[in-house]
C-alpha cells in the first residue's frame, strides 16, 4: 500500500553535518539501497531503520554550505521522483571563524549553478548564524549582506538570519582562537546591545527588501518582527506544498529548540562528522572528534 502524504516522512540532510559538502557519496548509497540508521545521538545504542525509498519521502530538505559535491547526482534524485530543496548558507568570516570554508566567489558561483538546475525557490539562502565581535562589526555585516544579496538576486526567493548561538563549547572555541589579540563576541541579545541590534534588523530588513527576498529568523529568542523579520521555519510544510503538491499537515518538530519553527522531520549522519571546523559550530565537540572513520558503504555513516 502507498503511504498516504501524511504518513510520508521529510528527510533532513542534515543538522548533523555537511552531507552534500562531505558525504554525497555515502548519501547516494543510501538513496540506492533504500534506507539509511538512524542512531540517537545521546544513546548510540538506540537505533532504528528509516526507509528511503522515493514513495515513503515526502521531501529531502539539504543543508550546506557548500553542496556542489552532490550537484553530479541530482538527475538520479530527478529520475527516482525525489523532491528536494536547499537551505544554502553563504557568509563570508574567512579563516578565522571558518578555517576550511572554499571561499565565497566558488560558493557563490554554485549557488547560481544550482538555483539556474532546479529554481530559484528551492534555493535558500541562509546568512546564519551571525556573529558580531570585535572583528566583525554590524556595518561589517550589514555591507557582507549587501553583497552577497546583489549577487543573488534573481536567483533565490527567501533569506534567513539568526545570531549566534553562545553554547558552552563554542564559547570555549571563541577563547582560542587568537590569544595574542583576545576575539571579544558581542552578544546582541543582551539588553545593553539593543541599539546594535536595531541596526543590525533593520539594515538586514531593507536590503531584503530592496533584493524582493522574504526574510525570516531560525530559531531566534529575539523577536526581530518589528523589523519586519518574521520567525520562520526551515523545515516548512506550507512551502514543499506549494512547491511540490503535497498536501503535508505535520505537527511542530518536539525535538527542536522551543523557538525552532521546523515540523518533524528525520534527520540524517551523525554529530561530530563536519570537517568545515567552523568556531561556531554547535554539531561537532572538537575536531579532534571529527577525523574519524567514516565508512561510505554503511547505513550509520560511522559504521
Amino acid at each position: 500500500m502507498m503511504p498516504k502524504g501524511n504518513d510520508k516522512l521529510i528527510i533532513s540532510a542534515s543538522r548533523r553535518t555537511d552531507i552534500p559538502a562531505f558525504y554525497s557519496e555515502w548519501f547516494i548509497n543510501r538513496i540506492r539501497a533504500g534506507f539509511f540508521i538512524k542512531v540517537n545521538p545521546y544513546n548510540p545504542k538506540q537505533r532504528k531503520e528509516i526507509s528511503l525509498l522515493p514513495p515513503e519521502v515526502a521531501a529531502i530538505v539539504f543543508w550546506s554550505k557548500n553542496p556542489q559535491p552532490l550537484l553530479e547526482y541530482l538527475r538520479l534524485l530527478d529520475q527516482m521522483n525525489y523532491h528536494y530543496l536547499f537551505q544554502f548558507t553563504l557568509n563570508n568570516y574567512g579563516r578565522i571563524l571558518e578555517p576550511r570554508v572554499p571561499p565565497l566567489k566558488e560558493r557563490l558561483a554554485t549557488f547560481l549553478r544550482l538555483s539556474e538546475r532546479i529554481g530559484p525557490d528551492k534555493v535558500l539562502w541562509r546568512y546564519d548564524p551571525i556573529v558580531v565581535s570585535n572583528i566583525n562589526s554590524v556595518e561589517d555585516h550589514l555591507e557582507q549582506f549587501q553583497q552577497i544579496a546583489r549577487q543573488l538576486t534573481g536567483y533565490t526567493r527567501q533569506v534567513t538570519v539568526s545570531l549566534v548561538a553562545l553554547y558552552d563549547k563554542v564559547q570555549a572555541n571563541f577563547k582560542k582562537l587568537t590569544p595574542k589579540s583576545p576575539f571579544r563576541i558581542i552578544n546582541l541579545r543582551a539588553a545593553e546591545e539593543r541599539e546594535q541590534l536595531s541596526i543590525l534588523a533593520k539594515g538586514l530588513s531593507q536590503i531584503a527588501w530592496e533584493s524582493k527576498l522574504r526574510i525570516f529568523s531560525c530559531s531566534e529568542k529575539v523577536d526581530l518582527s518589528e523589523w519586519n523579520i518574521s520567525a520562520g521555519s526551515c523545515i516548512d510544510a506550507r512551502l514543499m506544498n506549494e512547491l511540490f503538491q503535497l498536501d503535508l499537515k505535520v505537527a511542530k518538530d518536539k525535538y527542536q529548540r522551543p523557538e525552532c519553527g521546523c515540523v518533524s522531520s528525520v534527520d540524517m549522519g551523525c554529530y561530530d562528522t563536519c570537517n568545515f571546523g567552523c568556531s561556531y559550530c554547535y554539531a561537532n565537540t572538537s575536531m579532534k572528534t571529527v577525523f574519524r572513520h567514516v565508512d561510505f558503504s554503511a547505513p550509520t555513516l560511522l559504521g
